[in-house]
């Protein structure tokens, strides 16, 4: 694999870029491989990435029923933060922020990491609270966030009204080291690297059913043939409810979608990410200039990847009384992706019925802030056959003994 630099970019500047190799290969299957990841998006990349650095585990195939981060990892919104309340996801968010700091040097991979900062505005006296109570379990988690008054707002958000009639801004959670990344750079930095490390990423390639003998997998059925393997991981994010019936237990998830839209592009008028959860929307602006624009999930379970125009009303509508300039931009372009939701809002690292069969799902509105820790964990549960300490408080069984780790009430937002 070729190593990119500023030496290498003149080297074939000077030979009309012919030397360029591919990112990653794109291989025939073995019969076998040591591990099999179902889902080539950010999570299940970052999974077998981790699987060959922290544990020396290559013979992986990752794959993927369509293209490369075609599901999720390419219909987000890229917002980065680790600013949760209840430790375990405090803990797991803060270690993918960290992962994020230095990944592009990690993966030699421009993956346009931003720490920009991040906002949630408090726009009730409730949300005052709840925010106050966040950055007090911050400060013993180790997560540096701060409190902000309103003039602080409007400084770093010049464009913001904060004396809105219905709902003015009261104040704000800060968090200076969130920001976002390139969704897209994320999952082709980690297929480079897996790739450079001798795995299979196999694209086109769709799991048709799951093969198990005396409790444990013994390989997947694919559109490509049957291929074997001695641990099975699922990181399949919308669709984790069907590979898990292949292979035979059930998940307390449900399947949502969750939209999102961009503006026509604008002159640099906003360098933070604002999230506005009593209006139920967040806005950033993008390096092309676009307003990234989301709100919550539909409220009925559905698999479309469309979006719809009743998500446009309630979505904008929310945000022009705080945003007033937005109200005079185009839409360009909307998206929506299929989103897994749990019960208490928070993902599943977890074993399963079948002996080496791990999964990776639940992780609602939250997934891309979350792709290199959660690839760490899982990679660490799949390679040891035990969660390590990342993982242990998001196994599935926290469902029967009641064990929940409630984001839901702790975000007051979808996750």
């Amino acid at each position: 694999m070729t190593r990119y630099s500023v030496f290498a970019i003149a080297r074939e500047a000077l030979r009309n870029h012919q030397g360029w190799s591919r990112a990653w290969a794109s291989p025939e299957p073995k019969a076998a491989y040591d591990a099999i990841i179902i889902g080539a998006g950010g999570h299940g990349l970052a999974t077998a990435y981790y699987l060959g650095k922290n544990h020396g585990i290559t013979n992986v195939a990752v794959i993927e029923k369509g293209w490369l981060g075609g599901g999720n990892t390419g219909r987000n919104t890229t917002i980065i933060r680790s600013n949760y309340l209840q430790d375990p996801s405090a803990a797991l968010y803060e270690k993918a922020r960290s992962l994020y700091e230095t990944l592009s040097q990690d993966l030699n991979f421009n993956v346009m990491f931003s720490p920009r900062g991040l906002l949630m505005l408090a726009q009730t006296h409730h949300e005052v609270r709840g925010y106050m109570r966040t950055v007090h379990a911050n400060m013993l988690q180790g997560v540096s966030t701060e409190w902000i008054a309103p003039a602080r707002v409007k400084e770093l958000v010049p464009i913001i009204n904060i004396d809105g009639p219905r709902y003015p801004v009261l104040g704000a959670l800060y968090q200076a080291r969130g920001g976002t990344a390139r969704h897209d750079a994320v999952a082709w930095g980690y297929a480079r690297a897996c790739s450079d490390m001798g795995m299979h990423i196999l694209q086109q390639c769709e799991v048709k059913g799951v093969r198990s003998e005396a409790g444990r997998v013994t390989g997947v059925e694919t559109t490509r043939g049957f291929i074997g393997t001695k641990k099975l991981g699922i990181v399949v994010a919308g669709h984790s409810g069907q590979v898990a019936e292949m292979a035979g237990f059930r998940l307390p998830i449900e399947a949502v979608a969750l939209q999102a839209l961009v503006s026509e592009p604008i002159k640099p008028c906003m360098d933070v990410v604002v999230m506005a959860n009593t209006v139920h929307g967040y806005m950033s602006q993008s390096d092309k200039g676009e307003m990234v624009i989301g709100g919550g999930t539909d409220g009925f379970n559905n698999f479309t990847q469309r979006g719809s125009f009743q998500h446009i009303e309630e979505t904008l509508r929310a945000l022009v009384e705080t945003f007033p300039m937005i109200s005079r931009l185009k839409m360009l372009r909307q998206w929506g992706g299929i989103v897994d939701m749990t019960g208490d809002r928070s993902p599943i690292i977890s074993r399963t019925p079948l002996g080496n069969c791990f999964i990776n799902c639940g992780w609602g509105t939250g997934g891309f802030k979350a792709i290199p820790g959660s690839g760490w964990a899982m990679a660490e549960l799949m390679a040891k056959g035990e969660p390590g300490p990342l993982a242990a408080a998001f196994g599935m069984e926290r469902f029967r003994e009641g064990r929940f780790i409630d984001e839901s009430v702790a975000a007051g937002v979808a996750h």
